[in-house]
């Protein structure tokens, strides 16, 4: 089958910064596809070489078969984009906006699926509304419905809920659900890793401009199995410091392999004398997975 997406050795540089340095991936068509990194790992920049925006230094990138540098029109017809940042035109309402999207791509007769749109968004009720009056979770609604105006087979999520209520959050994930099962090929960048983990069925993780882990989110999350205790105390005893793979404001997250480390674990703690105010067990999630690889130098995750 054609790829959703193909990309083949692209990299790119700004001076002395390589943002990308040689990626290959390919999307398959109606997969929900997960591509977490920390900042700067070069997740816009191959956004915005598969839109159009940038150029990549060397390799290529399609887009359903089409190219995005030689056959363009076609390419950008076949994707839709919600970028991270609130763009937006202050001159139009919500409606005008989205009619004029649609004439970017040719479409003169669209209102069914714009109405459909704004139901489904909650956006109906400021169909007329200036974008200057919508508050930032609104206008990232009407982000969302530019880049689906001309239903794309591709669509790309850039952070599409940073900053976003949760109320918002759920009705947004219904809709892209009901898309994906409509056949509708989904990438997500997203800093929330639980979203990842509910949503994407294949995972890339950047780092640093390369492709650091690729895999199910099953079979990433049977690789690194294993348990975290969620301490808050003071301190943990100085033999543990270097299984903790998270801290903040009081608590510690420790890795365990096994149930019967946590034992081991509280001896230590009661040898050191440190009171323990809570104490939690969890599973192996994929935030933790990805704590782990980003914090390996060496780690690459491949099938």
């Amino acid at each position: 089958m054609l790829a959703a997406v193909e990309v083949v050795d692209i990299a790119r540089r700004f001076g002395a910064v390589e943002a990308l340095a040689g990626i290959d991936l390919a999307v398959q068509q109606g997969e929900f596809f997960g591509l977490p990194g920390p900042n700067g790992a070069g997740k816009t920049t191959l956004i915005s070489i598969l839109a159009g925006l940038t150029r990549a230094d060397r390799g290529t990138a399609r887009i359903m078969g089409h190219d995005v540098i030689t056959d363009f029109k076609k390419a950008r017809r076949s994707l839709g984009v919600v970028p991270q940042e609130l763009v937006f035109d202050p001159f139009f309402s919500v409606r005008e906006a989205l009619n004029l999207q649609s004439g970017y791509f040719g479409l003169s007769r669209n209102d069914a699926w714009i109405d459909e749109i704004l139901h489904n968004l909650d956006l109906t009720a400021k169909a007329n509304a200036n974008m200057r009056s919508l508050s930032g979770g609104m206008k990232r609604r009407v982000l969302v419905a530019q880049a689906l105006v001309h239903k794309p087979p591709v669509i790309v999520l850039d952070e599409p809920t940073a900053g976003v209520d949760v109320e918002l959050r759920q009705s947004l994930w219904s809709f892209i659900r009901e898309l994906n099962r409509d056949g509708h090929t989904v990438i997500l960048t997203t800093h929330y890793l639980q979203e990842a983990e509910a949503l994407c069925g294949r995972i890339a993780m950047l780092k640093a401009g390369r492709v650091v882990a690729l895999e199910t989110k099953q079979k990433l999350l049977q690789r690194f199995a294993g348990l975290t205790a969620r301490l808050a105390a003071a301190r943990v005893p100085s033999s543990w410091q270097s299984r903790v793979v998270r801290q903040e404001a009081g608590l510690f997250y420790v890795e365990l392999k096994t149930y019967a480390e946590l034992e081991t674990l509280l001896a230590a703690i009661r040898a050191d004398g440190i009171a323990i105010d809570e104490l939690s067990i969890d599973e192996t999630d994929l935030e933790q997975v990805f704590m782990k690889i980003m914090r390996d130098p060496d780690a690459r995750v491949t099938p």
